[in-house]
C-alpha cells in the first residue's frame, strides 16, 4: 500500500494527538505501533491512504518487450530442436491485469472491537469538502466514545461470565442432590434386602432350634452352627453401631455424601 504523504499524515496525527489531550487521552509509543490510552483502555487505530484500481495499460516499453518476446517465440518455434523450459511460458507475454494508483485521501480507523452493544463510529475519511487533519475534535471523541463502549462492554461480559457461572453452580447443585439421592434410596433398598434375608435366618435358625436332635443328625447340627455364626454377623452389621460403620466407608447420610460425584462430560 503507498504511504500517505507524510506533510498530511504528521499534521493529521499531530491535530488528532492535540485534540485527543484536551479531553485527558494520551498518544502512547509502543515498539511496533502507536496507540491511546484513555480511562484504562487502549485503543489501536492506523492511517493509510485509498487506491483506486485502474486496468492497466500497457506501456510503451512492455509493449516492446511484448512483441521482442512473440518475434523470439516464432523463431523458435520454427526451430523446435531449440526448445527449452522457457518456451512452454506465457508469462513474458502477461503484463499486470490492474493498476492501483493512490488517491491521496486519508483514512484514519480506530480498532474494530466486538462489542455487545454494537460499535461505535471508528472511520473517518477525507470527503470533498473536509479533510481528516480537519476533523480532529470529532476522531479524539470518537476515542473517547470507543474507550467508553470497551469498559461497558467489558463490565457486560465479566457480569455475563458470573451468571454463567451462577447458572452452572445452580446446576451443578441439583446434580448433585440427585447423586446424593440415589446412592442414598441405593443403600436403603440393600438394607432392606439385607433385613429380609435377616429375618429368614431367624426363622431358620428358630425353627431348628425348636427342634430336638437325634445323634444322627450331625450335619444339620454343623449348618445350625453356620446359620447361627451368620445370624450373629448379620445381627451385628445391621445394628446402629454396624450401620453407622458401614455408612461412614461408604461416605453416606454426611457432609461427604457426594465424593464420587463427577458432572457429566462437556457439561461445563
Amino acid at each position: 500500500m503507498h504511504r500517505p504523504r507524510s506533510t498530511r499524515l504528521e499534521l493529521a496525527l499531530g491535530r488528532v494527538a492535540a485534540a485527543a489531550e484536551a479531553l485527558g487521552i494520551k498518544l502512547v509509543r509502543g515498539e511496533k505501533s502507536a496507540s491511546f490510552q484513555c480511562e484504562g483502555e487502549t485503543i489501536g487505530f492506523s492511517i493509510s491512504e485509498g487506491v483506486r484500481r485502474e486496468k492497466h495499460v500497457p506501456t510503451d516499453k512492455e509493449l516492446a518487450e511484448q512483441e521482442a518476446a512473440r518475434k523470439r517465440r516464432a523463431r523458435r518455434w520454427n526451430n523446435p530442436g531449440s526448445w527449452d523450459d522457457d518456451d512452454f511460458s506465457f508469462s513474458s507475454l502477461r503484463g499486470p491485469e490492474w493498476d492501483y494508483c493512490p488517491t491521496g485521501q486519508l483514512v484514519f480507523e480506530l480498532e474494530h472491537s466486538y462489542l455487545l452493544c454494537g460499535s461505535p463510529r471508528r472511520s473517518f475519511k477525507d470527503a470533498k469538502v473536509q479533510r481528516i487533519e480537519n476533523m480532529a475534535s470529532d476522531i479524539a471523541v470518537g476515542i473517547a466514545v470507543l474507550a467508553a463502549a470497551k469498559k461497558d462492554d467489558q463490565v457486560k461480559r465479566e457480569e455475563q461470565a458470573r451468571q454463567r457461572e451462577e447458572e452452572r453452580r445452580l446446576r451443578e447443585f441439583a446434580l448433585r442432590g440427585d447423586h446424593i439421592a440415589e446412592r442414598r434410596g441405593k443403600a436403603l433398598d440393600e438394607v432392606l434386602e439385607e433385613m429380609a434375608s435377616l429375618d429368614r435366618l431367624r426363622r431358620l435358625v428358630a425353627n431348628l432350634r425348636g427342634e430336638e436332635m437325634p445323634e444322627s443328625t450331625g450335619r444339620v447340627t454343623k449348618f445350625l452352627e453356620l446359620a447361627e455364626r451368620r445370624l450373629a454377623s448379620r445381627e451385628a452389621a445391621l445394628s446402629t453401631d454396624g450401620l453407622e460403620q458401614r455408612f461412614e466407608k461408604q461416605k453416606l447420610f454426611g457432609d461427604d455424601d457426594d465424593h464420587a460425584f463427577r458432572p457429566p462430560y462437556g457439561y461445563y
